[in-house]
């Protein structure tokens, strides 16, 4: 019969260690969400307003940006195909101007024939 109760006892102890090991570990999970998620709020950078309106700045800023960028890549392509037509009309007057006499030459050939 001792035994039996020295059995039983132990057997309590182990209950005991047992729960009080699973209530500490509980109570610790719940207390490390608590100072988490206080030490979050503390930390936090800043309220989702100010997040909402930063991101509207910044996209306002982008856009400017966008804009600015778009303007000066269209006066290039405008500058450039000013170049391009200008380098044209040259090539054809100088082209023109070399074949002008062979032209008059092959007219009068014609009309003289």
């Amino acid at each position: 019969m001792m035994n039996n109760k020295k059995h039983e006892n132990k057997q309590d102890v182990n209950q005991i260690s047992g729960f009080l090991a699973g209530f500490l570990f509980l109570g610790g999970l719940l207390l490390g969400s608590v100072a988490g998620a206080g030490v979050m709020l503390l930390t936090a950078p800043q309220s989702g307003k100010k997040t909402r309106k930063q991101l509207q700045r910044k996209g306002q800023k982008v856009r400017k940006q966008t804009a600015k960028t778009v303007k000066q890549t269209v006066e290039q392509v405008q500058d450039k195909a000013s170049q391009v037509s200008t380098s044209i009309h040259e090539q054809v007057d100088d082209q023109k101007e070399r074949w002008e006499p062979v032209i008059e030459a092959g007219k009068t050939a014609v009309q003289g024939a």
